[in-house]
């Protein structure tokens, strides 16, 4: 029989904004996993789920259209943010079959696995770059010096925009981010979102009409070329996915190289097994999105009054699925708090499930790979260097500000 929320405080996602329980929010999620895995939060009016089975669920049934459109934002008196929305209407993660089906076949038929592919060697050559400018010094900051600029160039190649503008797309990225990463609602930012929305725009628009008319091989030209069945996105559709893709691109990947190496600089020997044994990377990998997942958490719209966990979810009531949490759920995964770089059953919800399964992983896993076996085989005896760890605050979008290292 269904129960009625009942919250405890304690359990709240909100929690998160504490920067000790952001630095390791994997208490709090076991917490909730093992006493109120269908948790209704009360701080952020929305229900909290965290065991593998439930997110699965969550993920692959509930709804992924919950953005307010820009006409919903001004007749809450929020007409001032109206920029911000008109853009994320526009992006396949906030929709729902159809439209949902419409944008990602004409997406993916510029973002196909053959041009995923032929990317490689020049992310193996920005890797090096970035490496080469560092490895007289004997330490670095991972984060500024190459987890920040390596995705980013990387995404600049990929969109056929000049590589030089890659610090710029790494700010407006940044800045997007925090409206897909955070729960609170933050005054002092807003004004600085809504110029960097205004620029991307601007900026990717321009490089849609340079593009038709000198003809390059980015995925933007791609994406305005794209037809299936008659069918071709709007020059705002080309826009919005633009975003998305930069953002999603930049935002994990960065998460993934930092978050993941501080976990192997917590246990020397992982890696040093990660290091001498390149034949395990595609394993490790994946151990690795598991044990520190880059994206933490995404929101859902229940479809129809659903009982889960004993709990009666009622339709149109908002959803946070914990994929963080439910990759460390011990129901799924055996001794989930354990880094295992060999771990075959590894089936986790670091990219998501279902049709909004990450539109990017191919690249994100690619990118992954060559940035720790670069970093692994280049650095000797690398060692966290001194400092305070920082973590930028970005909720769901959890990551490093520096990751100060030593090496040989």
């Amino acid at each position: 029989m269904a129960t009625q929320p009942a919250s405890d405080p304690s359990l709240s996602l909100y929690r998160l904004l504490d920067p000790a329980v952001l630095a390791d929010p994997y208490p709090l999620y076991a917490r909730l996993r093992e006493e109120d895995p269908v948790h209704w939060d009360q701080f952020l009016h929305c229900w909290v789920v965290t065991r593998y089975a439930d997110v699965h669920q969550v993920l692959h049934s509930f709804s992924a259209d919950r953005t307010p459109s820009p006409e919903s934002m001004r007749a809450l008196g929020l007409g001032h943010i109206e920029p911000i929305a008109a853009v994320m209407v526009k992006q396949m993660l906030f929709h729902d079959a159809p439209s949902h089906t419409r944008l990602r076949k004409l997406c993916s038929t510029a973002f196909t696995p053959r041009r995923v592919e032929l990317l490689e060697g020049r992310i193996v050559e920005i890797a090096n770059a970035l490496l080469d400018r560092v490895v007289a010094q004997g330490s670095m900051d991972v984060i500024a010096d190459f987890a920040a600029p390596f995705p980013a160039i990387v995404t600049a190649h990929l969109l056929g925009v000049p590589e030089a503008d890659h610090a710029q797309l790494k700010a407006w990225s940044a800045d997007f981010a925090e409206m897909l990463g955070n729960f609170q609602h933050n005054p002092e930012r807003v004004g600085q979102v809504l110029k960097s929305v205004a620029d991307m725009t601007a900026y990717f628009r321009s490089a849609i009409h340079e593009e038709q008319r000198a003809l390059g091989d980015g995925l933007i030209r791609s994406l305005v070329e794209a037809e299936v069945d008659g069918n071709r996105l709007t020059e705002e559709e080309v826009i919005a996915n633009t975003i998305v893709t930069m953002v999603g691109g930049q935002e994990t990947t960065t998460n993934l190289i930092g978050n993941g190496l501080l976990t192997l600089l917590g246990q020397p020997d992982k890696l040093a097994q990660f290091r001498d044994r390149p034949e395990i990377a595609e394993t490790a990998l994946e151990e690795l999105l598991r044990f520190e997942t880059p994206s933490q958490h995404t929101g859902r719209i229940c479809r129809e009054d659903t009982v889960m966990g004993g709990r009666l979810i009622r339709k149109g009531e908002a959803v946070m699925a914990v994929m963080a949490a439910a990759n460390r759920d011990p129901e799924r995964f055996a001794d989930p708090d354990t880094l295992d770089l060999e771990r075959t059953d590894n089936r986790h919800l670091a990219f998501g499930w279902a049709a909004h399964f990450c539109f990017g992983a191919p690249l994100a896993r690619m990118e992954g790979r060559i940035a720790f076996e670069a970093l692994l085989r280049r650095l000797p005896n690398l060692a966290l260097g001194a400092g305070k760890l920082v973590w930028r605050e970005n909720l769901g979008l959890r990551g490093l500000k520096s990751l100060p290292v030593t090496f040989a």
